[in-house]
C-alpha cells in the first residue's frame, strides 16, 4: 500500500472531479490517499512522508500557459516542496482549442525534473471533467500502480 498525496487547483471545478476520480480509484486499490486543493495547502514539504506526489491544474492562454490561480500561489517555490528522490506525477484539465492545451503538465514535470523529483509516469491531459474521461483515467492509474 503507497501513500499518496494528490494536490489540485481547479476553477471550474473539472480539474477537482479528476483529482477526486484519482483519489477514489486509487483508494480502490488500498492506497492511502490525501486529496486536496492547492488553495488549502502549505506548499512546504508536501512530499515528506509520502510514496507519490500528483500535482494538477486546469490551464489556459493563448499567447502563454496561465496557470490556475490558487496552484500558481501555490507552485512558486518547487524548491520547498522537499520532492527530491520522491515519486510525481502530474495531471491537467483543459481545452483543446488553447494553444497550450494541458501545458499545465508541462509546467509542473519541468519543475519536478529541476527539482529532483522522479516522474513516475506520463503526465494525464484531458479536456473537460472526470465524467468524460473515466476510460483514460482508469488506464493512467492502472499505469500509476504499475510504477510504484
Amino acid at each position: 500500500m503507497a501513500k499518496i498525496r494528490i494536490i489540485y487547483g481547479s476553477e471550474t471545478g473539472n480539474t477537482k472531479s479528476i483529482a477526486e476520480e484519482l483519489s477514489r480509484l486509487l483508494t480502490a486499490k488500498g492506497h492511502a490517499v490525501q486529496c486536496e486543493s492547492a488553495g488549502d495547502t502549505a506548499p512546504q514539504g508536501i512530499g515528506i512522508g509520502f510514496d507519490i506526489v500528483l500535482l494538477g491544474t486546469s490551464v489556459w492562454g493563448t499567447d502563454e500557459i496561465e496557470l490556475q490561480s490558487d496552484f500558481e500561489a501555490f507552485a512558486e517555490d518547487f524548491s520547498i516542496m522537499g520532492l527530491k528522490g520522491v515519486k510525481c506525477a502530474a495531471f491537467a484539465s483543459g481545452d483543446i482549442s488553447f494553444e497550450h492545451f494541458c501545458g499545465g503538465v508541462d509546467f509542473i514535470e519541468e519543475h519536478l525534473q529541476s527539482t529532483g523529483a522522479v516522474l513516475a509516469v506520463e503526465g494525464l491531459r484531458l479536456e473537460g471533467d472526470a465524467a468524460g474521461n473515466k476510460g483514460e483515467i482508469a488506464a493512467w492509474v492502472e499505469n500509476l500502480v504499475q510504477n510504484l
